[in-house]
């Protein structure tokens, strides 16, 4: 059962690198926040599990919302849980999707199942473990099925380097049906040079790719977080005027040239010289 707003105390539990997760209250537009070592990971309203506050969550959700037809279940695969924000909203905009969710801490999952428990009835499995180890162990009927596999991977602000390479990259892209999508969650600050080479070695794997952010993420003039798009498939170019109206604003999609301009000169990320991505400031969840 949730807790309610009133608790004497803030839900919290240690996790297996000493960090501290905590779901506090938001104070910004309602809901809960799912906090960990002071990062914001998650928000989540559970009266409106619609309510994607997060910027970058709501270009996920935007993306989302063009697979397949309105309301049509989806097959989704998530690695790296949170407080299930994406899940949550597959859910409740597409009743009967099935969902996998991966999450390397088990009791993370127990801290967020017990004060934001999901939906009854939503066909939403959890399984613990690392992402990359645990895409080995799912089910081989998933294999060419998924509409949509989401990376969004954090331990506390940073993706781990294993999580950020071609060869993870092809072991997602196996599960995703033939014009299924890849999103994943980039986070950088100044020059992009993460995020540049994030995108290329993305776009090694997958041939169709754009890259939705703010605008002034996408210049490099501060830290934020990038959703890159991929897949076999083209993109439908009327995706495009689409993502750019749905915010949050001021939007911008980059593909084609501009895309292949912004990646140029980057290297594609591998196993043996991959980096975590870049740790931001204290300062950038300060709100």
């Amino acid at each position: 059962m949730a807790r309610s707003r009133g608790a004497a105390s803030v839900p919290s539990v240690r996790l297996s690198d000493d960090t501290l997760a905590r779901v506090v209250p938001s104070a910004f537009g309602g809901g809960w926040e799912l906090d960990v070592d002071g990062t914001p990971q998650s928000h989540v309203d559970l009266d409106d599990p619609t309510h994607l506050h997060f910027e970058y969550v709501a270009r996920m959700g935007a993306v989302i919302d063009r697979l397949r037809m309105p309301g049509q279940p989806l097959t989704a695969i998530h690695l790296g849980a949170g407080a299930l924000t994406i899940p949550r909203y597959i859910e409740a905009t597409r009743p009967g999707s099935r969902q996998q969710v991966v999450e390397l801490e088990p009791a993370l999952w127990d801290l967020v199942r017990e004060n934001l428990p999901l939906p009854r009835g939503a066909r939403i499995r959890v399984r613990i473990g690392d992402a990359r180890a645990t895409l080995g162990r799912l089910p081989a009927g998933l294999v060419g099925t998924a509409d949509l596999v989401v990376s969004d991977v954090y331990s506390g602000a940073q993706t781990p380097a294993h999580l950020t390479t071609v060869e993870f990259f092809t072991e997602a892209a196996r599960f995703l049906a033939p014009d299924g999508v890849l999103l994943v969650n980039v986070a950088d600050g100044a020059g992009l040079a993460f995020a540049r080479r994030e995108v290329a070695t993305v776009q090694a794997v997958l041939e169709h790719v754009i890259v939705l952010a703010e605008v002034q993420t996408l210049k490099g003039r501060r830290f934020g977080n990038l959703v890159i798009a991929a897949s076999r498939a083209p993109l439908p170019t009327e995706w495009l005027p689409r993502l750019m109206a749905a915010g949050p604003h001021p939007a911008k999609v980059a593909e084609g040239r501009e895309l292949d301009e912004f990646a140029r000169g980057a290297r594609v990320a591998t196993d043996a010289d991959a980096t975590p991505s870049p740790k931001p400031s204290a300062s950038v969840f300060t709100r």
